[in-house]
C-alpha cells in the first residue's frame, strides 16, 4: 500500500475548536487525508459541516454508526477513525470502529470511565488494530529530547518532579452564558468524574511520566470547585509518589486568572535539572551547580528522536500544531507499515496508546478519590 492514509472523523463539526486542530495536524505532512465524517450529533449539522470541509456528500454521514457501517463496504474505505468528541462520546465509536476493522486515534481522556478504557484495551488486543491517543504535548521535539537526556543519565537519578498546567478561562461561570466548550467540560454526564483534573491534569500526568520514564504510584490531592454552583473541580493540587522513590507536585487549574496554557515541567535529579515550558517550546534548560545550558534546535544539538520530530530549518520555531502533527504522523506510519507487513521503527511507535489512556483514567480517578477523602493517599494500581 503506497498511498495516503484515509481518515474518517467523529465530531469536530461547526463551532468545535479541537476538531479543526486535529484536521490541521493530520494533514500537515501530507500523509493523511480526511475522506468522510460524522461531524455532529445531529445529521443536518453533520452534513453541513462536511460540506464546509468539501467532503463528498455521500460520505458526510448523519451518525458514526452510519459512517462505520457504510465505510466498511467501500473499496476506498477509510483506514482510521479520529474521535474528537466530548469525553462521554469516545467509547461507543471507538468500540464500533475496532469491531469493524478500523484503527482508532482518540482525544483524551480516553473514555468516560476506567471500565470503558479497559474494555477498549481488550478489543485492541483481540483485533490487533492500532489505537492512538492525542496527548499532543509529548510531540514537542524538546520534550522528546528531555526524555532522551534523562534516559542517558544527564541529571542522574530523579528525585523530584514538578509539573503545572494552569489556565484561567473558567475563572467565571461562562458555562451559564452559552460557552459550548465550558458547558460539556463542567457537566459530569459528559466530562466524567473530573473537571480540570480530566481536562488538564491527565496531560500533566502523561507529560511527567513520558519525560521521566517513571510511573506515579500514589497521590494525595486537594481538589476545589471555586466557582459557586460548579459541580466538577476547577483546581487541583496533587502530591505525587513515583515508583523508584521520586516525589513530585502536580497542579492543574482552570481558574488561574491570567494564564492561558502555561504547561511546564521541572525534573530534578542528583546531578542537575531539566525544565521546559510550552510558552517557549523550542528551548530546554539544563541546570546544575556547574552552570546552565540551553538546548535548542540547531546543528548537532538534538538527539535523533528530537530531530525526527522537527520539520523546519533551524532557527524557525515550531509549536502546538507541529507537536500535534507528530502524534498523527507516527500513528499513520505505524498503521501503514503494519498494513504492508513491515516493522514500524522506534520513532514510528513514539505516540501515546491505549495503555497511556488507562494510566490517565487511573490517575484522575485516584486524584478525585483522594480529594474527596480526608487527606488520604490513594494508590494507582
Amino acid at each position: 500500500m503506497k498511498r495516503k492514509i484515509r481518515m474518517g472523523m467523529v465530531g469536530g463539526g461547526r463551532d468545535a475548536f479541537i476538531g479543526g486542530v486535529h484536521r490541521m495536524a493530520a494533514a500537515l505532512d501530507g500523509e493523511i487525508e480526511l475522506v468522510c465524517g460524522a461531524f455532529s450529533s445531529t445529521a443536518e449539522k453533520s452534513k453541513a459541516s462536511g460540506e464546509d470541509l468539501m467532503i463528498a456528500p455521500d460520505r458526510c454521514y448523519g451518525s458514526f454508526e452510519e459512517m462505520i457501517e457504510k465505510e466498511k463496504l467501500r473499496a476506498d474505505r477509510m483506514d482510521i477513525v479520529s474521535i474528537v468528541t466530548p469525553n462521554h462520546l469516545h467509547f461507543a465509536p471507538a468500540k464500533m470502529a475496532l469491531l469493524n476493522g478500523f484503527h482508532v486515534i482518540c482525544d483524551k481522556p480516553v473514555c468516560l470511565t476506567l471500565e470503558e478504557a479497559l474494555e477498549l484495551k481488550e478489543l485492541v488486543a483481540q483485533t490487533g488494530l492500532t489505537f492512538g491517543l492525542t496527548h499532543n504535548y509529548t510531540g514537542y521535539a524538546m520534550v522528546k529530547h528531555a526524555r532522551h537526556l534523562i534516559k542517558e543519565g544527564l541529571i542522574g537519578k530523579i528525585r523530584k518532579v514538578i509539573v503545572e498546567y494552569p489556565q484561567g478561562w473558567l475563572s467565571f461561570p461562562v458555562e451559564r452564558d452559552g460557552s459550548k466548550q465550558a458547558e460539556w467540560r463542567t457537566d459530569p454526564k459528559r466530562s466524567g468524574v473530573a473537571g480540570a483534573v480530566g481536562d488538564l491534569g491527565t496531560h500533566a500526568e502523561n507529560l511527567a511520566e513520558y519525560v521521566t520514564g517513571l510511573q506515579i504510584s500514589e497521590v494525595l490531592a486537594d481538589i476545589t470547585s471555586y466557582v459557586e454552583g460548579r459541580v466538577l473541580d476547577d483546581d487541583a493540587n496533587v502530591l505525587l509518589h513515583f515508583h523508584g522513590g521520586a516525589k513530585g507536585i502536580l497542579t492543574c487549574s482552570q481558574i488561574s486568572n491570567g494564564d492561558l496554557n502555561h504547561l511546564n515541567i521541572r525534573v530534578y535529579g542528583e546531578l542537575g535539572s531539566l525544565r521546559w515550558t510550552q510558552e517557549t517550546p523550542q528551548y530546554l534548560v539544563h541546570r546544575s551547580v556547574d552552570g546552565q545550558r540551553i538546548f535548542e534546535p540547531s546543528v548537532g544539538e538534538l538527539s535523533p528522536v528530537a530531530n525526527a520530530a522537527t520539520r523546519l530549518p533551524f532557527g524557525h520555531p515550531e509549536g502546538y500544531l507541529e507537536a500535534f502533527a507528530n502524534i498523527y504522523r507516527n500513528f499513520a506510519r505505524t498503521v501503514l507499515k503494519q498494513g504492508n507487513g513491515e516493522t514500524p521503527s522506534e520513532f514510528d511507535l513514539d505516540f501515546p496508546t491505549i495503555d497511556d489512556g488507562i494510566r490517565g483514567m487511573k490517575f484522575l480517578e485516584a486524584v478525585i478519590k483522594s480529594g474527596k477523602s480526608n487527606n488520604q493517599w490513594v494508590k494507582i494500581e
